[in-house]
Order: structure tokens, then C-alpha cells, then sequence
């Protein structure tokens, strides 16, 4: 019981000082951390380092990623495309930064025009849902940042939000210093779909933060495709 009552003080201290965050950012002087500039804190970065931030207006292989082949103008692997709104240069690192670890979650509203604007690979989505966190994770984090993307980018395209449609079976080692096959390998058999039949024929949209080696994306689509769904994946930014 002190152990749950401890991660419960835990959690709420990183609620409040979440909240504390994003209202301190609405009440205060912002400056753009990309150029110093004076700037509107629901974007974060001032208007011109945001513009600035290159489009990657491409359609990849997640597949083809994790294979580290070319991942560009693949025709093998159809069920695994992907598109990004940005490339992660610096200026992207600061707002996916902020918006996945200190708690700027107001970011995810700006980030999903980004989204809506990326290459969607294939016609419009039937229904968008987000790459999952292990619910260890997402209480460690506080929130999903993935289905906060995912939830803006469906009220934006005006399709229908299926939060949880996909579930890590596992945890797995944070994926950050790992290589491409060690990141599918970390990955292989760690997402299922929950109701397969529900989706089955259905054109789904998966939503992540950030495409690096596209295991994430890889293997849920991957899972969706084993059920009958039509997926493919869309990413804030691509790390080269």
C-alpha cells in the first residue's frame, strides 16, 4: 500500500506540474527557443522558425526502413506506407520535445494541421488511431502523445478518432540508441490489434510522433495487415 501510495503522489505531482506547464506558458512572455524571437506559446516556436522547419512530402516504406534499403517509391511492401509533415531537423526536436516530454500537449493541436497537410499515403482514412504506448510507459509519461496527435488529426480530417485499436503485448526497451535491426527485432510480435474482426477490410490511419527506423510504424502495420485492414502510417517528423 506505501508503494502505491507513493507512485500515486508521483503521478500527481507530474499532473500538476504538467498543468503548471501549459497554463505558465498561455500567462507569460514566450520567447522562441529556435532564435530567441517573441513568439506565441501555443506553437512554441515563433512564426518564422516554424515555417522554417523543412516538409519531407514523401510517402516511405516503413518496411523498407527498417531493412535500411531505399525507402522511397517502394511498390513491394504496399501495406507499409508511411508519410511525414516535417523532416526533425533542430527546430523539430524542440517541438516534439516539448510536446512528448514536458507536458506540452496543447502542441498537438498545431501539429495535427502539420499532419493533415503530410502525404497521406493511401485514400482517405476510414478511422485514424495512434501507435500504442505500454501503459507502463504512458504512466511514467502521464499521457499518450501518439493519441493526442491521433485524436487532432481525426477531428481535423472529420473521421472518426478509434482510440486503443492496436496494444503493445509487451514492454520494450526504449527504442532511442538503438540501430534499425535492433529496433525491429525489439519490436517483432510486441503489437496485436484488440478486435480484428472489427477492422478487417477497413482503411486505417496509424499515428506517431516521430518515423526514425519505422519499426514502430512497421509492426503495426504489420499486425493490422495480418487482420484485413488496409493501413498505413503517418508521422510528425522524419529523422533521417
Amino acid at each position: 500500500m506505501r508503494r502505491a501510495g507513493r507512485a500515486l503522489a508521483r503521478g500527481l505531482r507530474r499532473a500538476a506540474a504538467s498543468c503548471f506547464g501549459n497554463l505558465a506558458a498561455f500567462a507569460l512572455p514566450s520567447r522562441c527557443p529556435g532564435c530567441g524571437a517573441p513568439t506565441a506559446p501555443e506553437r512554441l516556436l515563433c512564426p518564422r522558425c516554424w515555417v522554417a522547419v523543412p516538409g519531407a512530402g514523401l510517402v516511405l516504406c516503413a518496411r523498407c526502413l527498417g531493412l535500411e534499403r531505399e525507402p522511397v517509391g517502394c511498390a513491394r511492401h504496399p501495406g507499409f506506407r508511411v508519410g511525414a509533415a516535417w523532416v526533425y531537423d533542430e527546430r523539430a526536436a524542440l517541438v516534439i520535445g516539448a510536446f512528448k516530454y514536458a507536458g506540452r500537449t496543447d502542441l498537438a493541436a498545431p501539429l495535427a494541421v502539420e499532419l493533415a497537410r503530410a502525404p497521406l499515403p493511401d485514400a482517405r482514412p476510414e478511422l485514424v488511431t495512434e501507435a500504442p504506448l505500454h501503459p507502463a510507459r504512458r504512466r511514467e509519461r502521464g499521457y499518450d502523445q501518439a493519441a493526442l496527435l491521433a485524436d487532432a488529426l481525426a477531428a481535423r480530417l472529420g473521421v472518426p478518432f478509434l482510440p486503443g485499436a492496436l496494444e503493445r503485448t509487451r514492454a520494450t526497451p526504449a527504442q532511442a540508441r538503438l540501430g534499425a535491426r535492433r529496433r525491429r527485432a525489439n519490436l517483432a510480435g510486441a503489437m496485436r490489434v484488440r478486435r480484428p474482426q472489427s477492422l478487417k477490410g477497413r482503411r486505417v490511419l496509424v499515428v506517431d510522433d516521430v518515423i526514425t527506423t519505422g519499426a514502430t510504424l512497421e509492426a503495426c502495420l504489420g499486425a493490422l495487415e495480418a487482420c484485413g485492414a488496409s493501413a498505413a502510417g503517418v508521422a510528425v517528423a522524419w529523422a533521417q
